[in-house]
């Protein structure tokens, strides 16, 4: 099915306001994946924030003209499907998670910061802990120390509670 002029330009302005707001790009070809497979495949993507496409590749060159995923349009050949995210690293984990499980979906490429990613570099972003999860991360490395000194602190008022409760009983003996 050919589309006309008119529906060529909002794809492309769809997807260039896609890439505008987008941290990561990550292209991955689909040859042979089920339509069910296809549908698990969007649905996760959907509910972590990834927007999931299947374009003509002269639009999504066209689209990606002048941002910063203009560096992988080279790769751009083939059936390929198109993750967007804004989160830095849902696109290649969405992506590689699939890929995972289903060996029909074949990473092809990917950028992110203006740089190219090749497949390694995919599965190395993927692998990257989510922001959330980073977050958790940094927040317990800042409370450790304080709740160190805490626990220190409760530890010698309770040493020193003992120590003041066995010295009563002998100045009423000595009494």
């Amino acid at each position: 099915m050919s589309l006309n002029r008119s529906e060529k330009e909002a794809v492309i302005s769809d997807v260039t306001s896609l890439a505008a707001k987008a941290q990561t790009l990550v292209i991955a070809e689909y040859r042979g994946i089920t339509v069910a497979d296809m549908t698990k495949l969007r649905v996760n993507a959907r509910s972590n924030g990834v927007s999931l496409s299947v374009l003509k590749n002269t639009l999504a060159r066209r689209a990606v003209a002048g941002s910063a995923f203009e560096i992988v349009s080279d790769q751009m050949t083939g059936p390929l499907i198109y993750s967007f995210s804004e989160d830095a690293v849902a696109a290649a984990k969405v992506v590689a998670e699939f890929a995972k499980t289903n060996d029909k979906l074949v990473i092809r490429a990917g950028a992110y910061g203006g740089k190219a990613l090749d497949v390694n570099g995919v599965k190395q972003l993927a692998s990257i802990p989510s922001k959330e999860v980073l977050l958790a991360q940094l927040l317990g490395l800042m409370q450790s120390p304080i709740s160190r000194t805490a626990r220190v602190l409760a530890a010698l008022a309770t040493q020193r509670g003992a120590g003041a409760a066995e010295a009563a009983p002998e100045e009423a003996v000595a009494a």
